[in-house]
């Protein structure tokens, strides 16, 4: 059965050795569709973000690039601005036929902290080629606030593929017929189009602006910081708002959106010429997120924007993604948001967990 594997299958590829770590996986990590990923005990400083690229191996081009190397083992600062590589505690031993995609988790995309998979060999980022054997890095760019982290803090995530899994538009309409995925009218057009809130129900907070110059965040609490510490809100009473070049913003969609068990879906793109904006996507929506068997009922996509190189009017019901819904190859035994730790689940407007309210 082609497909996204569901947790179940990645639970018998841990046992299998398809999947090895050290120290080994733990429940914790997996998710409904993908397997989270935990930092090592090393960061290296390099000069510029890179790729192996073919027939090279990341430590190899870390020998070319690294300045300097931070110990995590009792916790580190990594600085923003600055690029990091950390090998992961996961390895991979895949399968001809198996292939695999990364992304950042939730979290670490709502605080800008721009977070890609590397592998060896590799000539893409957060793609892992069909029957890969060999290690897992991370590369880390801080773009809006420098963190504190420590081993096995899990900032990104994995999902694997047998086949072809992506549902084209005709059998994306056929879904959504059979089970709404989304509250109003369906734009389907290369996945499911979504567009940005900035008419809210109630009041004129539309979103949250990062501040510049801001303290450390320390990736272990949870709740903890003072949003006005770090973020400005960004009020409208006319439904539109002007982005400032290089200033990133959390807004939220307009849309409701639902993952059917048996899919999950990735947050893309809309298009490259749309604007001078880009919707920057922690992209995994697992199997259930605002389904009403999980406790959902429709829950709306958070998104992290970055301006760049002109301010841009960004107005209330402009399309600025889309969700490409994948099958699942079995549906999941544990789905969002239905008995496990799932911080997003009905979720609205919201900064990540770190913060009070978040």
């Amino acid at each position: 059965m082609t497909g996204v594997i569901p947790n179940q299958q990645i639970e018998e590829m841990i046992a299998g050795g398809l999947i090895a770590a050290e120290p080994p996986v733990i429940a914790a990590q997996i998710q409904p569709a993908s397997l989270d990923l935990r930092l090592g005990s090393v960061a290296y400083r390099v000069r510029a973000s890179f790729l192996a690229g073919q027939g090279a191996r990341v430590a190899e081009r870390l020998a070319e690039f690294e300045m300097h190397r931070v110990d995590l083992s009792e916790g580190a600062v990594l600085e923003k601005g600055c690029v990091y590589v950390v090998p992961l505690m996961e390895r991979l031993s895949l399968p001809e036929g198996v292939a695999a995609t990364a992304n950042a988790k939730s979290s670490t995309g709502r605080l800008d902290l721009l977070t890609r998979l590397i592998t060896d060999g590799g000539t893409e980022f957060d793609r892992v080629a069909a029957g890969y054997q060999g290690p897992l890095f991370a590369e880390i760019c801080p773009r809006s606030f420098s963190v504190l982290v420590r081993p096995g803090m899990r900032l990104s995530q994995m999902r694997f593929t047998e086949g072809d899994a992506v549902l084209d538009d005709a059998a994306l309409r056929a879904l959504h017929a059979a089970t709404p995925l989304v509250d109003g009218t369906a734009v389907i057009d290369e996945g499911l189009g979504f567009s940005v809130d900035l008419r809210p129900a109630a009041g004129s907070l539309v979103g949250y602006r990062a501040k510049p110059h801001t303290g450390v965040i320390d990736l272990d609490l949870i709740g903890h910081y003072a949003p006005s510490d770090y973020w400005e809100e960004v009020h409208s009473g006319n439904g539109q708002i002007i982005l400032d070049p290089g200033a990133f913003y959390i807004l939220v969609s307009r849309e409701a959106v639902t993952i059917p068990p048996d899919h999950a879906a990735e947050m893309a793109p809309y298009l490259a010429m749309v604007g001078e904006f880009r919707v920057h996507y922690a992209g995994f929506f697992d199997p259930g997120f605002g389904h009403a068997e999980a406790g959902g009922a429709g829950s709306r996509g958070v998104l992290e924007v970055r301006c760049h190189e002109a301010p841009f009017v960004l107005e209330h019901g402009q399309v600025v993604g889309r969700l490409v819904y994948e099958r699942m190859s079995a549906r999941p035994t544990q789905l969002y948001g239905a008995g496990i730790a799932s911080n997003y689940q009905g979720q609205g407007l919201k900064l990540s967990k770190h913060f009070r309210g978040g």
